[in-house]
C-alpha cells in the first residue's frame, strides 16, 4: 500500500508543480511598473481561487490620453489609483494573448462584476511578472468593463 502511494506522488508530482505555478502570488509581480492591456476577451474563467480572463490585444495598442483622468471608486485597502494610471504604460512584450488575473469570486460578487463573456472588450491596469519570462500573465488591480471601473485589491468602500 505504502508503495502505491509513494508511485501515486511521484506520478501526479509535475502536475501539482504546474498547478502551484500557475498560480501566482503578488511576489512573482513587478508592482513598481503598472501596466495598461486592452482587448477583447478570447476566453473566460469564472472560479476561485480568482476569475481569469485570456484577451487578445490590438498590435498597435497605445496607452490612452485620458487613462490618468478616469474616474476610480473608493476601495477599503489604501490605493494610490490615480497614481497607477499615471504611471501605467504598455508592456515592452510583444505577446498577442494576456492572462489577466482577477480577484476572488467573493470580491468580484462584492463589486457586482457580472461574469464576462467572450468576445467583451475590457481594459486593465496591473502587473506583470517581474522577469517578463513566461507566460504574458497580469495581475489587474483596475479593470475597466461597460464604462464601469472596478477596484479588484480590495471590497467596496
Amino acid at each position: 500500500m505504502k508503495r502505491r502511494s509513494l508511485m501515486f506522488a511521484v506520478a501526479t508530482l509535475p502536475a501539482a508543480m504546474r498547478l502551484a505555478w500557475a498560480h501566482h502570488g503578488w511576489s512573482s509581480f513587478d508592482q513598481d511598473r503598472p501596466l495598461y492591456l486592452e482587448g477583447k476577451v478570447v476566453r473566460a474563467r469564472w472560479q476561485n481561487p480568482h476569475a481569469e480572463l485570456v484577451i487578445e490585444i490590438p498590435p498597435d495598442l497605445k496607452t490612452p490620453a485620458d487613462l490618468s483622468k478616469r474616474e476610480l471608486p473608493a476601495q477599503t485597502a489604501p490605493v494610490d489609483g490615480p497614481g497607477l494610471l499615471a504611471k501605467a504604460t504598455v508592456p515592452s512584450r510583444k505577446d498577442r494573448q494576456w492572462e489577466l488575473e482577477l480577484a476572488p469570486l467573493t470580491r468580484m460578487e462584492a463589486w457586482k462584476v457580472r461574469e464576462i463573456q467572450p468576445g467583451t472588450t475590457v481594459s486593465a491596469v496591473g502587473f506583470g511578472t517581474k522577469d517578463e519570462k513566461g507566460d504574458a500573465v497580469m495581475r489587474v488591480e483596475y479593470l475597466f468593463v461597460d464604462g464601469k471601473a472596478y477596484g479588484l485589491r480590495s471590497s467596496p468602500a
